[in-house]
């Protein structure tokens, strides 16, 4: 009996159980200020500050970063050669890291053949199916898919074999699911020639209305000197030979004024010129043309399956793959169990499992042939989430971020379900969150601050939930908050309609949205709010849309870039000193030539991370010498770059260096909380909250009298909503009608009109299950929301 009590005590000692905390020591990433930290395995652990506090610095670029660095170097060079290379992170000491998964909020990309199958690998599983099952047979998996063209071809093949030259005839044939009138995309775009031209002129007298194609210049003499029509004559008169050689004739060499060049119809230059970029890449004037012009329409010879009429031929029961990948997920779920047969059960169970989790993670109202890049930042951090909740890993370090984004008070509880699970399977789980529901839920709480940019970066606590609350931290003193409901409404003015709105899952929905006040359209994930706003309320005249698509810029853009504030700033310094705009550009004439502006220089290591060195002529300002002796209120245009948001409000805002324009946008951009950052600081180094809210402070300023926000709370703080809630005041007290599609529960008591969607997602929901005031609905509580709202300003 003493032995076997020996020896429990000998295994419980054992030196490989000791190894049960993550340590990180001198962590210096971005604004981090020498961190040093320890976080339990095997155990929730949330990270909790204002956006910007060095959250996301800590958890993913420090702690995720290094492990994925390490993983990467068990590799070959070779191998290496083709990953992202990654730089070890400003960290003295990372000990006892685990392989970590990183789950983040990163938009799927937007390719247009994605779609959630896709994306999944479910649509993968289920071609094999139709290509065992499937009557009649058409063939291989890949003659269900819509990314596989068919081909054939025929040929002599000429080969060495013994010592001679022999030929053989060879024929192959690959058959594929692409529907090969919109090669498997869907739709095909239609160009409206009226917006092309005004066929009442001429080419020579103003006729084309395409952005960029003025007849003084090489454009006049092209059409003038090709011979194909008379430019002097109305298109109107044209022969229809003459009007087809204007739209759609092929590249043709012609010779004009001496000059060999090639000619080519309007429509097929377009397309290469304009709709081969990605809309949200183009000039403003550019993408509203193209928004004018081109047209998408289902494609009429796939019905917009995407798939070729043999693949959609080949049934099961009835149901082709296209009318499978139609179904919502929750019922092609029950449509797959519903399938029995032996010969390909573990390939059906498999499916059936991940279809499973598509609906326990409450993604069960989708479809698989959504396109992948309409998702949410929510679902599409969902969607990742499917193929880790049937892994058998253990002893993983899962990294999440804001995983309640885009969900209803009902889901948090199933995703809290869900990451309990992952942690209960003896695995690491790291969380970035704000909302007080998820924060409950942790083991252990990390709490960073006190502010955010260069007053963050530090610990403020670490401990249990009860310990956070008594702290005194920010965190700690808005954990309890709870926004009452107003004890009078706007009246309002006027209503903006909606009649029979059908996008996506809405049901021929009338709704009468009224204006002059702050309205929230709110309900369970999937019931159809974006649906409904997006589809018929932004596209409208004077509606200002503010969505949920990332802010794109490279680390040369910049706050002052992005919000168009640096052109005014440019004329200031160029009338100033009598010189010209393009100086005060570090992307133009007044660049470093040494580090082209870039302020760094950055040296490629192939497969080891490359180095960044701060340029030495420049010293890192990014300017030419000589630029940087031409002042403004006696500051240099680096000096200006430098200055955080609250600092250059006033500095622009009054004196010599007053500058009306460049002032209105950092008023705007102090009311959205951003005072704290520095007009040059690359948009790379922003946190989601900043992109949300610089993004939202950029949109502000354009006139509308409609303002239309999807989900503003996203990434903030607790104590960041009281702050948008009163910039949300502000604006309807200004004129300014608010739409705000929301699921949080402070902006639906501060509301003075609630529409609520839903009663449940995908073909469940899609209508409107109350309007009113927030008081009528926590007093009546007819609809989920109604219930979660009441238990919050009850509690």
């Amino acid at each position: 009996m003493s032995t076997t009590t020996t020896d429990v005590e000998h295994a419980a000692a054992h030196a490989a159980d000791s190894h049960d905390l993550i340590r990180v020591r001198g962590a210096r990433e971005n604004n981090l200020k020498d961190i040093t930290i320890e976080l339990p395995k095997r155990r929730l652990s949330v990270f909790t500050g204002v956006s910007g506090s060095g959250k996301s610095s800590l958890v993913f670029g420090t702690i995720a970063a290094e492990s994925q660095r390490m993983i990467n170097e068990t590799y070959s060079a070779f191998l290496q050669g083709f990953m992202p290379t990654l730089a070890r992170p400003d960290v003295d000491v990372l000990e006892g890291l685990t392989t970590a998964i990183i789950v983040d909020q990163e938009r799927m990309g937007a390719n247009p053949r994605s779609t959630v199958g896709t994306a999944t690998d479910v649509n993968a599983m289920l071609r094999i199916v139709f290509s065992r099952l499937g009557q009649p047979q058409i063939g291989s998996p890949q003659a269900f898919s819509f990314n596989v063209a068919s081909i054939s071809g025929a040929g002599a093949v000429t080969m060495e074999r013994g010592g001679t030259t022999v030929k053989e005839r060879r024929s192959f044939t690959v058959t594929g699911g692409m529907c090969p009138r919109c090669e498997g995309m869907g739709s095909v775009t239609d160009v409206d020639l009226t917006q092309l031209y005004d066929d009442s002129k001429s080419l020579t007298g103003g006729a084309l209305t395409i952005p960029g194609y003025s007849m003084e210049g090489w454009y006049g003499r092209i059409y003038g000197g090709c011979g194909f029509f008379d430019a002097d004559k109305p298109i109107r008169e044209f022969t229809e030979r003459e009007l087809q050689d204007l739209l759609y004739k092929e590249p043709t060499k012609i010779k004009v004024d001496g000059i060999n060049i090639t000619y080519e119809g309007l429509v097929p230059k377009i397309q290469k010129s304009m709709l081969s970029k990605d809309r949200e890449s183009m000039q403003p004037h550019i993408r509203a043309f193209v928004d004018r012009a081109i047209t998408f329409t289902r494609c009429p010879a796939c019905h917009g399956t995407r798939l070729s009429e043999a693949a959609r031929s080949s049934t099961i029961g009835g149901i082709s793959i296209a009318d499978a990948c139609a179904l919502q997920i929750s019922d092609l779920a029950a449509w797959v169990r519903g399938l029995d047969e032996p010969s390909v059960a573990p390939l059906l169970s498999a499916l059936g499992e991940t279809l499973d989790s598509f609906v326990e993670i409450g993604l069960g109202y989708l479809s698989l042939d959504r396109p992948s890049g309409t998702l949410s930042g929510g679902e599409s951090q969902r969607t990742k989430m499917i193929r880790h909740l049937g892994s058998s890993l253990t002893d993983v370090t899962y990294v999440f971020d804001e995983p309640t984004i885009g969900l209803h008070p009902h889901d948090i509880q199933r995703m809290n379900d869900l990451l309990l699970r992952l942690r209960d399977k003896g695995n690491t789980v790291l969380v970035v969150e704000h909302k007080p529901e998820m924060i409950a839920i942790a083991d252990h709480v990390v709490d960073l601050g006190p502010g955010a940019g260069t007053a963050g970066g530090s610990v403020c606590f670490e401990g249990s939930l009860e310990g956070l609350r008594r702290s005194g931290t920010l965190t700690g003193r808005h954990l309890d908050d709870r926004a009452a409901l107003k004890s009078a409404v706007r009246p309002r003015h006027g209503v903006l309609e909606i009649r029979g709105a059908t996008a996506h899952n809405v049901r021929e929905v009338d709704v009468d949205i009224p204006l002059g006040v702050l309205c929230v359209v709110t309900g369970v994930a999937g019931s159809g709010k974006s649906s409904l706003i997006h589809g018929s309320v932004s596209g409208r005249d004077g509606v200002v849309a503010v969505d949920q698509a990332a802010i794109k810029g490279s680390r040369r853009s910049n706050p002052a870039t992005y919000t168009g504030m640096l052109e005014p700033i440019r004329k200031a310094f160029a009338k100033a000193n009598g010189v010209k705009p393009a100086l005060f550009s570090a992307n133009s004439a007044g660049a470093c030539p040494t580090c082209n502006g870039a302020g760094v220089i950055f040296t490629d290591l192939a497969m080891m991370a490359g180095v960044a060195t701060t340029c030495e002529v420049c010293d890192g300002k990014r300017f030419l010498a000589e630029v940087l002796e031409y002042t403004l209120g006696g500051k240099d245009i680096s000096e200006v770059l430098s200055m955080p948001v609250s600092d250059a409000a006033a500095f622009f805002g009054a004196g010599a260096s007053k500058v009306p324009a460049a002032a209105a946008i950092l008023r705007r951009l102090s009311d959205v909380g951003l005072g704290y950052l520095s007009l040059g600081q690359p948009l790379t180094t922003l946190s989601g909250g900043e992109r949300q809210r610089l993004k939202l402070a950029t949109h502000m300023g354009e006139k509308g009298g409609i303002l239309v926000l999807d989900e503003p709370t996203a990434g903030l703080h607790l104590a960041d909503v009281e702050n948008l809630l009163g910039l949300l005041d502000r604006l309807v007290d200004a004129g300014k009608s608010v739409i705000v599609i929301e699921h949080h529960q402070a902006v639906m008591a501060h509301a003075d009109w609630i529409i609520d969607m839903g009663p449940g997602a995908g073909h469940d929901g899609g209508t409107i299950v109350f309007e009113g005031t927030p008081a009528d609905l926590v007093a009546a509580r007819p609809t989920l929301t109604g219930q979660h709202l009441a238990e919050y300003v009850t509690a």
